[in-house]
Formats: C-alpha cells, sequence, structure tokens
C-alpha cells in the first residue's frame, strides 16, 4: 500500500489540472458502471443483462443527442436521473437507488432549459453519459 502513496500528491495534481467536465465523466463513468449498467449495458445501448426480463426496454443511452436533434438534452436526463420525471420501465422515479443519488449538497448546473440544482453524483453520470452520444 505505501508503494504508492508517494504517487499521491502527482495524482492529486493531475486530477486538479482536469477540466471539472471530465473529472465528473470519469466519475460517472463508475457511477453508471454500479447503478445502470445492468440494465442500460455498458455502452449504454439499451442491452444490459438484465435487460430482457424488464417489461419496458431500457432506453439506448448513446443515441439521447441523435434523438433530439444533434443536441444532449441534458435539462431532460438530469431530471429522469434524479426522479423528477418518473420512468415507467422502473416502476418508481429514476434512479431505484434515489437516497444514495438525492444524498448531499446541490449544485447549479447550466442547461438547455436554463440553471437547475443537482447532486454530484447525478451529475457526474449526465457528464458520462454526454460522453457515450454517437
Amino acid at each position: 500500500m505505501t508503494r504508492w502513496l508517494h504517487r499521491l500528491p502527482a495524482l492529486v495534481g493531475i486530477l486538479l489540472a482536469l477540466p471539472a467536465p471530465a473529472q465528473d465523466a470519469a466519475a460517472g463513468a463508475a457511477l453508471y458502471s454500479r447503478f445502470c449498467a445492468t440494465c442500460h449495458g455498458v455502452e449504454g445501448r439499451g442491452d444490459g443483462p438484465t435487460a430482457a426480463v424488464i417489461s419496458v426496454p431500457p432506453v439506448d443511452l448513446g443515441g439521447l443527442a441523435a434523438a433530439n436533434g444533434g443536441v444532449f438534452p441534458v435539462a431532460r436526463v438530469l431530471r429522469r436521473i434524479d426522479g423528477r420525471d418518473e420512468v415507467l420501465a422502473h416502476g418508481s422515479p429514476m434512479p431505484i437507488y434515489g437516497a444514495f443519488f438525492e444524498a448531499g449538497r446541490k449544485v447549479p448546473v447550466p442547461t438547455d432549459e436554463g440553471e437547475m440544482f443537482v447532486t454530484l453524483p447525478v451529475l457526474a453520470i449526465v457528464r458520462y453519459l454526454e460522453t457515450l452520444q454517437r
């Protein structure tokens, strides 16, 4: 364990030098893998291992911008993830891990529909989903 501790200051420096959206996307990738990939699949195509057993097929998350005239719908995606918009496939507001995503302070995020306040985990997942657009 102590073998990597001497590298910690350099790693922190690298992370601080990255733009915030890149940090958000990296954190979002880990959260997505843990909470979303089971249904939406590793690449967000809606083909996760549990997709076949749920009543409403998961959305292809990599095609959100294409389905919205080439613009990633930040506000709509934020509302879906944080539960402001109900998602029928889940039978409840998404995510079903609500307490985890609702905890913590909320930060302002400029969106296509004006400023919204969201928690950091939700923002991180949205930043990651932006990187999946094809």
